[in-house]
């Protein structure tokens, strides 16, 4: 009997939209660690295959290029065909090419394999955006946007000392194969127990109504959007939360890409060692991102408009990330692991709200679509951010400008949004407004 259909009988809430978030958040840590073991793997594959830094920026900015060309579409068909077919495929397809990447032999091979990566993982974080605003009610969504998001610390942190064991143990090919191997566990786990909240049978009425009536707005499956994807474009939040995500993730893709090259280079750590000291950023910022979402939670529960609880953390966020900077002034690498930490973790804090905003700002059906709209924009520091590193690094011979960079950055980030993001709200199609004008002046 699914909730719609007890709907008489009064019962004890169920508790099914947990098991829900997590399988978002083990989606999302799978993810990380399969797009984070190259990292660990890198100097190897580089020796092997006698990559340059810079042809170095360019493997590791590869995954990017189809990433950020395909969100957009990711996060309509998320919207059209439902999460359960969008999110199996995204898993599936991304898992099979971290197995193959067992068969690269050089350049050409890493960086095909890298691009099958990136089309595959582009639908994840639009799914889970969209999952979010269907399962939750809005008093949860900031917690469970920084839990699912929580995902990617844990496992770019699992990804570091597990992958570097591995090959120490297998070989980097066997890493990558194993890796995949977990992915595709999950996607047939996904498959068989995820439904949309109205058909799930482990839901009761109880849990149906908590969930729909502590909405404000209501998304459906395959519903009519008001407007296309690209007429979003003229509203100033969507500006704002775009160019925002960008200034995040530049900080976040260094520690995703050259972090263990840092570590191992500048710190001169062993390959075992950095991949256990890496980790350690990482995991502290996965415990502040979900501190985050449950702070911002408990803000708005206490009567903080939604616009002071998300700017507040934004601005907080992204002022701990450009302590990236002290890091070329630290003696020692302790020093330098404690301010790299709080700069993750102010990221992380500042992304607990990034990926609420969508369901805060989204017009009817199209959360899933703004999710992906703003993704797509700070993807493109995923393209830049590695081979600007590689390139700086290849001309300086040190991380000090490139550490300086991505301080710059975050700084940018804080008046985005201190200035650039309005009041968060839903947003209204223009025909809305001047009906809402019309039936006003009647």
């Amino acid at each position: 009997m699914t909730a719609a259909q007890d709907a008489s009988i009064p019962q004890k809430r169920t508790h099914t939209r947990r098991w829900v978030a997590f399988m978002m958040w083990l989606a999302i840590a799978i993810n990380y660690m399969d797009r984070g073991n190259i990292a660990v793997a890198i100097p190897l594959m580089a020796k092997e295959f006698h990559l340059s830094p810079a042809i170095m920026g360019v493997v590791l900015s590869a995954f990017f290029w189809p990433y950020f060309i395909l969100q957009i579409p990711a996060g309509w068909f998320a919207d059209r065909v439902g999460h359960r077919i969008s999110l199996a495929l995204s898993i599936g397809a991304w898992s099979l090419a971290t197995a193959a990447t067992a068969a690269a032999r050089g350049t050409a091979s890493l960086v095909f394999f890298r691009v099958i990566l990136g089309i595959g993982e582009s639908g994840a974080y639009p799914s889970a955006a969209g999952i979010t605003a269907r399962w939750f009610p809005d008093k949860e969504r900031s917690r469970v946007s920084g839990l699912f998001d929580s995902g990617s610390k844990f496992g770019a942190a699992l990804a570091l000392p597990v992958t570097a064991w591995l090959i120490l143990v297998t070989g980097w090919r066997a890493a990558f194969i194993i890796s995949g191997a977990a992915g595709l566990v999950l996607t047939a786990a996904w498959w068989f127990y995820y439904r949309e909240p109205e058909q799930h049978k482990y839901m009761n009425a109880a849990e149906l109504n908590y969930i729909r009536d502590g909405q404000l707005k209501r998304d459906g499956v395959g519903g009519k959007q008001p407007m296309k994807w690209y007429e979003l474009l003229r509203y100033r939040n969507i500006w704002a939360m775009c160019l925002g995500f960008f200034t995040t993730n530049y900080v976040s893709y260094f520690f995703y890409t050259w972090f263990p090259v840092y570590l191992t280079t500048v710190h001169k750590m062993p390959l075992m060692k950095m991949g256990l000291i890496a980790s350690v950023p990482l995991i502290i910022a996965m415990f502040a991102e979900i501190a985050a979402g449950l702070v911002a939670d408990r803000l708005y529960a206490h009567g903080w408009p939604i616009t002071r609880v998300r700017k507040t953390i934004l601005i907080i966020g992204e002022l701990m990330g450009a302590c990236i900077a002290f890091a070329v002034f630290a003696h020692g690498v302790a020093g330098a692991i404690v301010l790299m930490t709080i700069c993750k973790s102010g990221q992380t804090m500042a992304n607990s709200q990034v990926w609420t905003l969508p369901g805060d700002v989204s017009p009817q059906n199209m959360t899933s679509q703004v999710a992906s709209l703003q993704n797509t924009v700070s993807n493109l520091a995923g393209v830049v951010g590695p081979i600007v590193t590689g390139l700086i690094l290849q001309v300086t011979r040190a991380f000090d400008y490139a550490l300086f960079v991505i301080a710059g950055i975050a700084i940018l980030g804080a008046i985005n949004f201190l200035f650039l993001l309005g009041k968060v709200e839903p947003i209204k199609p223009k025909g809305e407004l001047v009906a809402a004008a019309a039936r006003s002046a009647s």
